[in-house]
């Protein structure tokens, strides 16, 4: 009989007990630690960073990873937009009355896999039992705290005339990835979500002394929706290069034959930075080997996104005004 969670399991009972101690303590820094209502954490000395993110995907694994990675690099790479190292996560469970406890172990387990790889530890915790139909199979909230080793901030009120635009790699990957989980598509060659950690990246480029005015993650709503908000905090005008956006085959072959844009399919591994164009080409050096591109420059003018196609004329880019892809992130 496949073992699967019942509404006793978030009753705060045997069952809960007993799930807690057999499923999810591992995930915890220190799981022969003593639990209490509070994680009490000593961190480094300086300015900390602190974020909050929920996540609802459909499939709840696809090629690339799962709902459990995409909560811990996700919250992660939040923290590493502001120039914080990830320190320490909390995390939230809300789990469906009838979710097989075999999906569970592997969302934990990889829950755990990606706290060692983004160097984070889940230090508390909660989880809850909703009757089924009346969630999704798993809802994660994940918060996190970060240690900000950037000697400048961070932010869109930085960004300024004359900045160069530079994205980190190749856009829309992790948002076909799931439409192709969800609906079976057989893409040649397969194609696996981009979710991956930022901090490594961010890292080099602070180590090498790029001056960084400005850091962005590319999820939903892909580099459109980053770009409009930038711009529009800025309240600059920001000028693309259409043919320097780099996007995959795969994802430029399913855009063609379904009617999307690749710069407004969602990303879980990719920023777009926003640097003096005296540190361009330190950027670039780092960025461009890891597939990263130079796509733009910002100019003063009103707060728009405008495009310049290969034929030398001009559009405005727009944020998506729908949802493309429902539960994505």
């Amino acid at each position: 009989m496949t073992e699967r969670i019942r509404l006793a399991h978030g009753g705060g009972g045997t069952l809960m007990q007993r799930l807690i101690e057999e499923e999810f303590l591992s995930l915890h820094d220190d799981p022969a630690g003593v639990l209490h209502d509070a994680a009490v954490l000593s961190l480094p000395p300086g300015r900390v960073a602190f974020t909050t993110d929920g996540y609802v995907v459909q499939p709840l694994e696809f090629p690339g990873g799962d709902i459990g990675r995409l909560a811990v690099v996700g919250t992660a790479n939040d923290l590493a937009m502001a120039g914080a190292r990830p320190l320490r996560l909390s995390l939230a469970m809300i789990l469906e009355e009838g979710l097989e406890l075999a999906l569970l172990r592997r969302i934990v387990a990889s829950l755990a896999a990606a706290a060692c790889e983004c160097g984070v530890a889940i230090v508390t915790g909660d989880t809850k039992v909703v009757e089924q139909g009346k969630g999704d199979g798993v809802f994660l909230t994940t918060s996190g705290i970060g240690v900000v080793e950037s000697p400048e901030p961070i932010h869109p009120l930085r960004i300024r005339a004359g900045d160069r635009l530079l994205v980190s790699g190749d856009l829309g990957r992790h948002g076909v990835a799931i439409l192709a989980a969800r609906h079976g598509l057989d893409l040649q060659p397969p194609l696996a979500s981009d979710c991956a950690p930022l901090w490594p990246a961010v890292e080099s480029l602070l180590a090498a002394g790029v001056q960084l005015h400005c850091l962005r993650d590319l999820t939903r709503g892909g580099l459109a929706s980053a770009l409009h908000e930038l711009a529009t905090a800025a309240g600059l005008s920001f000028l693309l290069e259409e043919d320097a956006i780099p996007v995959a085959e795969p994802v430029a072959r399913t855009c063609d034959l379904l009617g999307f844009d690749p710069v407004h399919l969602a990303n879980e591994g990719r920023f777009v930075a926003v640097v003096p164009p005296e540190h361009l080409e330190a950027a670039r050096a780092l960025l461009e080997p890891q597939g990263g591109a130079v796509i733009g420059r910002v100019e003063a003018g009103p707060a728009q996104v405008r495009l310049r196609t290969p034929f030398g004329s001009e559009r405005l880019l727009l944020p998506p005004s729908g949802e493309l892809l429902p539960r994505i992130c």
